[in-house]
């Protein structure tokens, strides 16, 4: 029957096309998001193998057709397998994180980007923040995500950082500036590749300690499943992790 053998083939290819994607984007093959792509096709392509081989379960069901049974059973267990988890979990981190793809310590004054903007794969790409249309969205979805205060004068603050950056296994430091205190960075996912812009200042206070502000911002798509504003929260905790090893030498007599 057609639908028993659709539904075996989609299952088939939707494998296929999900490997290709990500085999392709990790060894650097084709683009990232052109490997994403693929596996959003596969995985496009396994919700209608699952719709398909449901309707040919049902038509089996007569004694006369039963030999294509069993294909139309594996198809569509296959195509379930694929479909359903990315489904739910395509549905859980829309309804958990805000489509917004830029994350700031600092919506009024934000770490602007000097550097980032030779990179982009877009040509034009505009890389100033846009505080009226993700400031409301980024406090509402992840409440407050505040610069850190150091008790370091800023030039010293910003080696610690910087020592910090290096040490991410992820990131690229692509530019500094140790006058203005500034870096940026690139950081890499591990899947598919897509890049991140991450910029990093460091501001002098009134009190004489320094202040970490910092931004990340994806360079595809519209959101990001949270993983700019994590992004910037485990960099603050390796930066307090850095502080308490530099204390605890410090205290060694």
């Amino acid at each position: 029957m057609t639908f028993v053998w659709l539904a075996f083939f989609d299952a088939l290819l939707s494998i296929a096309l999900i490997a290709a994607g990500i085999v392709g984007a990790h060894f650097y093959l084709i683009e990232p998001f052109v490997g994403f792509g693929l596996f959003g096709l596969g995985v496009f392509l396994s919700v209608l193998g699952l719709l398909v081989g449901l309707l040919a379960i049902f038509l089996t069901r007569k004694p006369q057709l039963a030999a294509g049974r069993n294909r139309a059973l594996v198809g569509t267990v296959v195509c379930a397998l694929i479909a359903i988890p990315v489904i739910v979990t395509f549905i859980r981190s829309s309804l958990k994180y805000p489509p917004i793809n830029d994350i700031t310590t600092d919506f009024d004054n934000p770490p602007e980007f000097v550097f980032a903007q030779k990179l982009q794969h877009e040509a034009g790409r505009i890389m100033k923040y846009d505080k009226a249309k993700y400031a409301d969205r980024q406090q509402a979805g992840y409440g407050p995500i505040s610069p850190i205060k150091e008790r370091l004068e800023p030039s010293a603050e910003f080696r610690r950082v910087t020592d910090v950056a290096n040490a991410a296994p992820t990131w690229k430091i692509t530019y500094s500036d140790s006058a203005k205190n500034t870096l940026e960075a690139v950081a890499t996912s591990w899947l598919f590749h897509f890049q991140d812009d991450v910029v990093i200042q460091i501001r002098p206070t009134p009190d004489g300690v320094s202040l970490i502000e910092m931004r990340s911002k994806s360079r595809d798509g519209i959101g990001d499943f949270g993983v700019n504003a994590r992004r910037i929260r485990r960099f603050f905790d390796r930066v307090a992790l850095a502080r308490g090893k530099v204390n605890a030498q410090e205290e060694i007599p």
